[in-house]
């Protein structure tokens, strides 16, 4: 195995983290198209986490003309994150990107839409929610997962 680079790790996951971040919201757009009326009610979860961070910060939520952009900024936020741990994992562990980083992206639909988003009181519980969400949040989080992995394997090469 080749020494890790944990440092070119984080930077190409971060990077990659963002253009994949931008390739899910563009799936999620056009996707979302196909989801039942009744499935679309409501702010998404990144504005509801925006809220709560202002909430905490400034003792109010999020004013209404720049919530789509505070939304926004909490999914690539999270997305970065999530790309740079991704990045330094695969330094350490290559396996990691097993299924060309789709097995990471179908991890983090489990673990954000199925248990920390429901548990943070941004969106309903596994059980209240339909199967046609449950379908478009894992495909959602499979492509941020492949892109994921394609980007940072041109910055940072295969392991």
């Amino acid at each position: 195995m080749a020494k890790p680079r944990p440092f070119l790790g984080l930077l190409a996951g971060v990077a990659a983290g963002l253009v994949a971040s931008a390739a899910m919201a563009a799936f999620q757009h056009a996707a979302g198209k196909l989801l039942p009326e009744d499935d679309k009610g409501g702010d998404p979860s990144t504005v509801k986490a925006a809220d709560k961070a202002s909430e905490t910060i400034l003792d109010a939520p999020v004013p209404d003309d720049y919530r789509e952009q505070a939304g926004q900024a909490i999914h690539y936020i999270t997305g970065a994150v999530l790309g740079g741990i991704y990045g330094v994992i695969t330094e350490y562990q290559p396996d990691a990107s097993a299924g060309f980083g789709s097995a990471y992206g179908i991890a983090t639909s489990a673990l954000l839409d199925e248990v920390a988003v429901p548990a943070a009181g941004l969106a309903p519980g596994p059980e209240d929610t339909s199967l046609e969400v449950h379908a478009y949040g894992a495909a959602s989080h499979l492509v941020y997962g492949i892109v994921l992995e394609g980007v940072r394997w041109l910055i940072a090469g295969k392991r």
